[in-house]
C-alpha cells in the first residue's frame, strides 16, 4: 500500500490528489463490505459467486420501488435485507446441506437474483430518492458517509470473529470441519450461515452503491466479483478456508481501489485496467498458495555428480 501511494504520487499526482481520493474512497468502502461477505465465505471453504446479482438487486430494489420518494426508502431497504437472508439462506441450503459444489449452487442463484432484477427495473436505471444519496454519498467531518459503513462493518466482524465464542467456532469449522464435527459443532449450519451474513453485506454495498452514484445500473454489481475475491486472497484468508483477517481484506480494498486509480490516471484502456485486477488476483494466489521454499530449494539444488567407481 504505502509503495502504491508512493508510486502514484510521483508517476500519477492526479490519482492522489484531494478529489480523487474523496472519489476513490466511498467505492473502496463498498468493496470492503463486499470484500468481507466474500470473506466469511472463504472461510468455509466456499465460494460465492452470486456477488453481481445481490448488488445489482439491492441497488434496484432500493431505487426503482420507491421512485423517488424517501416515505418508501425504509421498506424498500427491508425489502432488500430479507431478499439477501432468502439468498443467503438458499446458498447456504444448497451447499451446506444437499452439499452442492458452491460455484454451480451460487451461479445458479446469481441467475435467479438476475432474473428479479430483470423483473422489477427492466434493465433501466433509476435515480435514488434524495434521503438515499444524503445518507450513503454525503460527507460526516469531512469524511464520505460510507467510510464510516465499511468501519462499522469491520468493527462488527472482527469482534464477532475474533473475540467472540461463536466467532472461534466458525474458524474452527472453516479449519477443519472433520475434527469439529467430532467435537460436536454443526458444521452445515455454520456453513449455511455464512452465505446469509454475506448476503446481507453484498445488499448493505448495492445499498451505498445506490446512493453513491445517485443514478446505478441494473446491472452495476457485475464489476464486483473479481474485486471481492482478489481483495480476500490479498487479505492472506486461504481459499481452503480456516482463519480469516477482516483488517487485512479492508486495507486490501483500499490498495485495490488506489490501484484502479492509478491506473486510470495513467490514462490506460479500461480493458488493461480489467488485466491489472486479475494480475492483482493471481499474485495474491500465488503468495498464499504457493510452497515458495519448496520452489527455491528446487531450483537451487545443483545437479547431481556423476558417480565414480
Amino acid at each position: 500500500m504505502i509503495v502504491l501511494f508512493v508510486l502514484s504520487a510521483v508517476l500519477a499526482p492526479s490519482s492522489v490528489s484531494s478529489g480523487a481520493v474523496y472519489g476513490m474512497l466511498p467505492f473502496a468502502a463498498i468493496l470492503a463490505c463486499i470484500g468481507l461477505g466474500q470473506m466469511l465465505v472463504v472461510q468455509q471453504g466456499g465460494i460465492d459467486l452470486s456477488i453481481p446479482g445481490a448488488v445489482s438487486l439491492a441497488i434496484v430494489v432500493v431505487s426503482r420501488i420507491p421512485n423517488g420518494d424517501d416515505s418508501v426508502l425504509v421498506p424498500a431497504l427491508l425489502l432488500a435485507a430479507v431478499i439477501a437472508v432468502v439468498a443467503g439462506a438458499l446458498n447456504g441450503f444448497l451447499i451446506g446441506w444437499l452439499r452442492l459444489n458452491a460455484i454451480i449452487a451460487t451461479l445458479g442463484t446469481n441467475a435467479l437474483l438476475f432474473a428479479a432484477v430483470l423483473g422489477i427495473s427492466g434493465g433501466s436505471p433509476t435515480t435514488t430518492t434524495r434521503a438515499l444519496q444524503s445518507i450513503a454519498g454525503g460527507l460526516t467531518l469531512g469524511i464520505p458517509n460510507s467510510v464510516f459503513f465499511a468501519v462499522a462493518v469491520l468493527v462488527i466482524v472482527s469482534v464477532t470473529v475474533k473475540k467472540t465464542v461463536a466467532g472461534r467456532r466458525f474458524e474452527a469449522v472453516g479449519a477443519n470441519p472433520i475434527a469439529s464435527r467430532a467435537t460436536g459443532l454443526r458444521v452445515r449450519l455454520h456453513q449455511s450461515l455464512a452465505y446469509v451474513w454475506a448476503q446481507l453485506l453484498y445488499a448493505l454495498g448495492g445499498i451505498l452503491l445506490a446512493g453513491i452514484t445517485a443514478q446505478p445500473t441494473a446491472f452495476q454489481g457485475n464489476s464486483y466479483l473479481i474485486p471481492a475475491v482478489a481483495v480476500v486472497v490479498l487479505g492472506g484468508t486461504s481459499l481452503l478456508g480456516g482463519r480469516g483477517f477482516p483488517l487485512a481484506t479492508v486495507v486490501a480494498a483500499l490498495f485495490l481501489s488506489q490501484l484502479d486509480q492509478f491506473v486510470l490516471a495513467l490514462g490506460v484502456p479500461f480493458a488493461v485496467r480489467s488485466i491489472v485486477q486479475a494480475a492483482a488476483l493471481a499474485v495474491g494466489v500465488a503468495m498464499y498458495t504457493v510452497n515458495w521454499g519448496a520452489v527455491r530449494s528446487r531450483f537451487s539444488r545443483s545437479p547431481a555428480q556423476p558417480a565414480t567407481s
